[in-house]
């Protein structure tokens, strides 16, 4: 099947996935755009609903690609136009290729830790490639779960699957609130090491080892005062420029490699 019309009713459909999330929690679907992050997603048990693809802006690589449109079956997938394909498509520069896949589940409850867990806490994030991003940082660092407080971005955001290569699919994800947090760690023994340029000792003379939650917050206003005065430890980065905060996913990988290198120690 081709489709070569722009008013065809599954162009319509995506357009709405991609922008609205109350769209996306509805169906209980997201977009993953890019042949690579599909392939993650497909690699860390995502289950796909239906591809979309496109001949034309695969250019030398079609042949090569092709190979996936033929092991998930003619049943999911569907051929576009290249009007088409750029009309649903949410990034600059598309591969021809789009999915639609099961959203990543984010249960608190299903999480299932290893002994002497790795966490990062990710509170009151607002920008979509932010999380996306420390996602991507989680997976390369191999931190157990990732757990997104009280989130203006939600897991399923394009730009959020975009930002983390995929990676939402490999590394467990919940939400939750603050309060179902704590009571959750505690639970768990999970100590709850806070980022703030407020506090009094550097991450590096923080002992990050064993079952750790380490918390990070929105980009303007940083972590809320009920975690910071809940946490267990409070940590800074050093810093010695005019600006007194780093962009919190930069904060994020800091803070988690510090912890590998502990752990590895």
């Amino acid at each position: 099947m081709l489709i070569s019309s722009l008013q065809n009713s599954t162009v319509k459909r995506l357009v709405a996935l991609r922008g609205k999330r109350r769209e996306r929690a509805a169906a209980g679907v997201t977009l993953v755009e890019g042949y690579d992050e599909i392939r993650v997603a497909l690699e860390g048990g995502a289950r796909v609903r239906e591809v979309l693809w496109c001949r034309e802006l695969m250019g030398d690589r079609a042949e090569a690609q092709i190979g996936l449109v033929e092991k998930l079956g003619s049943e999911l997938t569907t051929e576009m136009t290249r009007e088409v394909f750029e009309k649903v498509a949410y990034r600059e520069g598309p591969d021809g290729w789009l999915a639609v896949v099961d959203a990543p589940s984010d249960s608190l409850d299903a999480l299932e830790l290893p002994g002497g867990a790795l966490v990062l806490v990710c509170e009151a994030i607002e920008k979509p490639g932010n999380l996306g991003a420390m996602l991507r940082t989680a997976d390369a660092a191999g931190a157990d779960a990732v757990v997104a407080v009280d989130p203006r971005a939600d897991w399923g955001n394009p730009n959020v699957v975009r930002a983390s290569k995929g990676t939402v699919f490999t590394v467990p994800v919940a939400t939750t609130n603050l309060e179902r947090f704590l009571d959750w760690a505690r639970i768990r023994g999970l100590r709850v090491v806070a980022a703030t340029p407020e506090a009094k000792f550097s991450y590096t003379d923080a002992d990050l080892t064993g079952g750790v939650a380490i918390a990070v917050g929105a980009e303007h206003e940083g972590l809320t005062k009920e975690l910071m005065a809940a946490a267990d430890a409070r940590v800074l980065i050093p810093m010695v420029g005019q600006v007194n905060s780093l962009n919190v996913a930069t904060s994020a990988a800091l803070l988690l490699y510090e912890a590998v290198r502990q752990r590895k120690a």
